[in-house]
């Protein structure tokens, strides 16, 4: 059975919480795993509004130290500590965001009752961070001003399934059948062969989820992000505050989708808009110019992969 791999927004403003929009933080759902991808202002109210189970989440990924991406994560931290919770927490993120953190709740007296681990992310290149038997989880670096990073999550091959009809017309042995399941061809004690390609269904196409958060135009980051299914791109202005884009290291909505065009993915998911839009279809059809398979992120949907 396939699992679902899914990403639901909860925020995707930029730098001010206006028009009813809130800060960035999204909810990334791999079957029953649940990881958090930055974590802005309101991001308990929103996972309320949107019924997501914010326990689930045992691992969070703060792509660099600008508020707008962090400033719920003391909040969200604290209530899992007065809900008793236990399970362990991990945390990916900059130098400097532990300390953040621990200064905190050494100041207002907090002992965790959960084990809450910090992983230190680098943006020196691509770098696995999490590696589940069902995906895995990577930071890719970003330009911005201030150290920031990507995210990347790739599906990886489960146990493949077996052809029924093969099983009915050959006596295979269990031992063949767990090798097959994993991918490997199997030869039995009196040299018979049982082929993967013979046995079992053909591997549905893997699939994959790419993250850029605040960042200036930057080709280089195709390298990292090509053929993904779903990418998602801040977008803070249009062109015509390109200059202001480059000035304070983000991107227009045109400029997300010539990144989108040149990493050939499948879908672009626009996003971080500036508080100076209070209608966002100008951006998407700028967007859509370049790359016409562009929608704008929405607060409470869930785009499937």
């Amino acid at each position: 059975m396939i699992p679902d791999f899914e990403v639901t927004i909860l925020g995707n403003t930029s730098s001010i919480p206006v028009h009813g929009r809130h800060h960035t933080a999204q909810v990334v759902r791999f079957g029953q795993d649940f990881l958090l991808i930055d974590c802005g202002e309101a991001m308990q109210l929103q996972a309320r509004a949107f019924k997501i189970k914010v326990s689930k989440i045992n691992h969070i990924f703060i792509s660099h130290l600008h508020g707008d991406h962090y400033l719920g994560l003391v909040g969200l931290l604290s209530s899992y500590h007065l809900g008793k919770r236990t399970t362990p927490l991990t945390i990916f993120g900059p130098q400097g965001l532990d300390e953040i953190i621990t200064t905190h709740f050494r100041w207002s007296n907090t002992k965790l009752n959960y084990p809450l681990t910090f992983v230190q992310t680098h943006d020196d290149g691509i770098n696995l961070l999490l590696d589940d038997p069902r995906f895995e989880v990577y930071s890719f670096p970003l330009k911005h001003r201030l150290p920031t990073t990507g995210f990347l999550i790739k599906e990886k091959h489960g146990l493949r399934s077996m052809i029924k009809e093969k099983l009915q017309q050959n006596e295979v042995p269990l031992a063949a059948i767990l090798s097959l399941r994993q991918g490997i061809d199997y030869k039995d004690e009196s040299g018979k062969l049982y082929k993967v390609k013979a046995y079992t269904q053909p591997l549905p196409p893997l699939r994959s989820y790419a993250y850029c958060s605040d960042t200036i135009f930057n080709p280089e980051v195709k390298q990292f992000i090509q053929n993904v299914d779903l990418l998602y791109h801040e977008s803070t202005f249009m062109e015509d505050n390109v200059e202001r884009a480059a000035v304070t290291f983000h991107s227009t909505a045109k400029q997300a989708a010539e990144i989108a065009k040149m990493s050939q993915v499948k879908k672009l998911l626009l996003g971080h808009y500036s508080s100076r839009y209070v209608h966002l279809e100008p951006l998407l059809d700028e967007a859509k110019t370049v790359f016409q398979n562009s929608v704008l992120s929405e607060e409470g949907s869930t785009y499937s992969l």
